[in-house]
């Protein structure tokens, strides 16, 4: 991409969306909020794109909003986004976290450094996070007279336990790496040098070994179904998944692929094969 804020560099299957305002430890102004939200759209859209890494530009991974406006950066006209049509305006952070939530394809965070405020919210609904040794995480919005906010109350205790949550968002310390190692926050830490090198491996082993529609479904199956009050809805989410895709050409190919000890060549694309049920769901509207 040629904006300015974010970068978005395409390698094969791989695409690394690098966070970039690196004199501001890539804190989120408009712009960036934007450029950001406009990067998954573009991964959305592209079928060639079967995993994406996000990382940050410099030192750090995000220091979360841009807070160069003093005490008036949460208010009014100051804020990331603004709603004219509802009294409210969207918590931009919020926003940001759930189109990563929303995204088709498998999210994987390497986070270079801190991540404190959005900049660790957005990281969330990624379906992994590495991190390198000198990464360090922050809910750092009670100690700034705010609360939670990026959706952080729904992800959160998810993934690392209520308890955990409670003292990580009560108290807003930083985390180094390997408490969030320990408390299953992250996936792994590794040397700076390491970092990208070790998420790419991963995006790698997703996109040349799964197809995109079952790594499509597979993350919103888990998301979503994981909250859902009774199994019997995974499994008639399941039951439909596993009759569509039982039928498509991606199961005879991986199968056969098996047999003949060959890597898979999935046919299948997200943007014109995901099963008819898909969406399942009907899409909250903010207001």
């Amino acid at each position: 991409m040629s904006d300015e804020m974010v970068q978005l560099d395409v390698d094969g299957p791989v695409a690394t969306l690098t966070l970039h305002r690196p004199e501001q430890l890539n804190a989120f102004n408009r712009q960036l909020h934007r450029e950001t939200i406009a990067a998954f759209d573009r991964i959305d859209e592209d079928d060639d794109i079967r995993a994406v890494i996000v990382t940050g530009s410099g030192r750090a991974f995000s220091a979360g909003a841009d807070v160069s406006r003093g005490g008036e950066t949460f208010a009014g006209s100051n804020r990331l986004t603004e709603t004219t049509d509802y009294a409210i305006p969207r918590d931009g952070g919020g926003e940001l976290a759930l189109r990563i939530f929303e995204c088709l394809k498998p999210v994987i965070g390497a986070v270079n450094g801190a991540a404190v405020g959005m900049g660790v919210t957005m990281t969330l609904p990624m379906d992994m996070r590495l991190a390198s040794e000198s990464a360090r995480f922050s809910f750092v919005f009670g100690r700034r007279g705010l609360v939670t906010e990026g959706a952080s109350s729904w992800f959160l205790p998810r993934l690392v336990g209520m308890n955990t949550a409670l003292e990580w968002t009560l108290t807003g310390r930083f985390v180094s790496a390997s408490e969030a190692l320990a408390a299953g926050f992250v996936r792994s830490v590794h040397p700076p040098e390491e970092l990208l090198p070790a998420a790419r491996a991963l995006a790698l082993e997703i996109a040349e070994n799964v197809a995109p529609v079952s790594a499509s479904l597979t993350r919103h199956m888990l998301w979503r179904l994981s909250a859902a009050p009774h199994p019997m809805d995974a499994h008639r989410i399941d039951s439909q998944a596993i009759f569509y895709r039982g039928k498509h050409d991606d199961t005879r190919e991986g199968v056969t692929a098996f047999l003949e000890k060959r890597p898979p060549a999935f046919p299948g694309r997200v943007s014109t094969d995901m099963p008819p049920f898909f969406p399942w769901w009907d899409e909250p509207r903010y207001h």
